[in-house]
């Protein structure tokens, strides 16, 4: 059976189809049957921070997001609070500790506000965690199952890069806001008169950081533990500057629907982003989430109108007349990018636009990509110099380059 026949629950409440997500993130076509560690989609992404309440408002009133569950010491939980956001297809669980021993905060005293748990969806936890322990993965948590009056929730855990997990989830038997221990719960907050229904549909992929020379390993990892694919490299000059490298490979589940870029640093004259958040972090992470929208024009709009800040792209990327005749014709014309800093590059299955977030936290970690795909299937690789030079300008001016 084809994985990608049918929509994820959270898809099909998005109301969103297969067409839609093809051009979204990229889907192809998938058959489960001799896969060791089908993977459905994503599930929900858990982020350990310093105030959930403040980050969930940041979330909801910046990014769009809607509050649809809760847990806390109002829900029995003394241990932290935990926000539930969605948009679209995506889900944020927004964490901070209330009791002062709770590992949530000993977590964000390490690394900052980052990401701590990348959950997937997949058809037998069982399965999955029988084929990961046979290769080596280190499994945190036990398939067992986790109940309340809506049904039944199988999950596991195993152990990833750095201090990132991956919860393995089975909700098909389960019709809850989100998990046993979790209540309902809107939100006042009210979006701005014409503010878009939603800003981004879906999660295209998330970006790893590891230590040099750790790189393959995890690519090995994802291939042997979790049955990922190779997707892409980029090494030499297809990711460098005059003054810092990195090298990166790509990792993607059957049927695309999880993609995770890989990135190390490599030798430069400075400091390369991936040192700097190596540095800051603490260790291995994750860096940027890409999310993934059908109107980035819009999306960028909405964001800068709550404060939200891109890089700065400078007028000669879009001058260039290498790009204008590499690119050809896109769907909106190049002064409208330039206007906003979105970047296009185009591959031989077609093209994609993107543009990055400033770090979104006090530390100079995690940020986001907006990218809006036409087709391609790749990650921007005419756009990593432009990129990385905007990286550096930043960097140069936090005094870590």
């Amino acid at each position: 059976m084809s994985v990608n026949d049918t929509l994820t629950d959270e898809e099909k409440l998005a109301e969103l189809d297969l067409a839609t997500l093809k051009q979204l993130v990229g889907l192809v076509e998938y058959d489960s049957a001799g896969d060791p560690f089908p993977v459905t989609g994503w599930d929900a992404i858990v982020w350990a921070v310093g105030n959930a309440t403040q980050t969930a408002h940041f979330f909801q009133s910046a990014f769009g997001m809607e509050l649809i569950a809760y847990s806390g010491p109002e829900t029995g939980n003394r241990d932290h609070m935990a926000y539930v956001l969605k948009s679209g297809a995506i889900k944020f669980v927004i964490k901070g500790g209330v009791d002062p021993d709770s590992e949530i905060i000993a977590h964000h005293a390490r690394h900052g506000d980052g990401i701590a748990d990348i959950a997937l969806t997949v058809p037998d936890v069982d399965k999955c965690v029988e084929h990961a322990r046979a290769q080596g993965a280190t499994v945190l948590e036990e398939p067992h199952d986790v109940s309340d009056e809506f049904g039944t929730v199988r999950i596991a855990a195993i152990a990833a890069y750095g201090e990132t997990r991956h919860t393995l989830v089975n909700r098909e038997h389960y019709t809850g806001p989100y998990l046993p221990g979790f209540v309902a719960r809107t939100s006042a907050h009210r979006k701005r008169p014409g503010a878009p229904k939603r800003i981004f549909q879906a999660l295209d992929h998330i970006v790893g950081n590891v230590e040099l020379g750790a790189m393959d390993q995890w690519v090995d990892f994802y291939n042997r533990v979790m049955g990922f694919t190779n997707m892409a490299e980029f090494i030499g000059d297809d990711i460098a500057t005059d003054y810092s490298a990195l090298m990166s490979k790509v990792v993607a589940s059957g049927n695309h629907r999880v993609k995770f870029p890989l990135n190390e640093p490599a030798v430069g004259k400075k400091k390369s982003q991936i040192d700097e958040y190596l540095e800051f972090y603490r260790g291995p992470g994750a860096q940027h989430l890409a999310l993934a929208t059908n109107d980035i024009l819009q999306a960028v709009d909405a964001l800068v109108e709550e404060g939200v800040e891109f890089l700065a792209t400078p007028d000669s990327y879009y001058s260039d007349p290498e790009l204008r005749a590499r690119i050809g014709n896109v769907r909106v014309p190049i002064e409208e990018l330039q206007k906003r800093g979105i970047l296009v590059d185009r591959d031989e299955d077609g093209y994609l636009l993107q543009i990055f977030t400033k770090p979104i936290g006090d530390r100079p970690t995690v940020f986001f990509e907006l990218i809006e795909r036409h087709g391609s299937l790749g990650f921007g690789k005419g756009n990593f110099k432009a990129l990385f030079e905007a990286i550096e300008r930043e960097q140069a001016k936090r005094g870590n380059f």
